[in-house]
């Protein structure tokens, strides 16, 4: 196994987290009370519980870097999750930034921030 990271985000509710995720293509690797692991190919995330968490202020976020950043986003606005610049969950365009990588957002229910970033081919 190559050496990796997951990103460790928090969930006000694993089943409404577990159900945002899987219509993006993720299934859980793992759960029970106090950690839940889902995975969608080689895309791990893990989560711990946090009835707390605001999403209006959660300062939490992870990079995706994916393959093919065109289709994640097709199944994202697929979903239904709205392109807006407030709110959670939302959808942000991907767009070429000053670094050359093109980089979207999605912002999930408990307003984690997923940075959306295309491989280099």
């Amino acid at each position: 196994m190559m050496d990796h990271a997951t990103p460790n985000l928090p969930s006000r509710d694993f089943e409404i987290t577990a159900k945002f995720y899987e219509v993006l293509g993720f299934t859980e690797g793992f759960r029970d009370e106090g950690w839940m692991i889902l995975k969608c190919n080689s895309l791990v995330m893990e989560f711990f519980p946090d009835p707390t968490v605001d999403p209006a202020s959660n300062g939490f976020s992870c990079c995706l870097r994916l393959d093919d950043l065109d289709a994640f986003y097709a199944s994202c606005t697929a979903a239904g999750i709205p392109q807006a610049h407030t709110g959670a969950p939302r959808l942000h365009r991907p767009v070429v930034e000053d670094s050359g990588l093109r980089i979207g957002a999605l912002i999930d229910p408990d307003g984690t921030l997923l940075r959306l970033i295309q491989n280099p081919k």
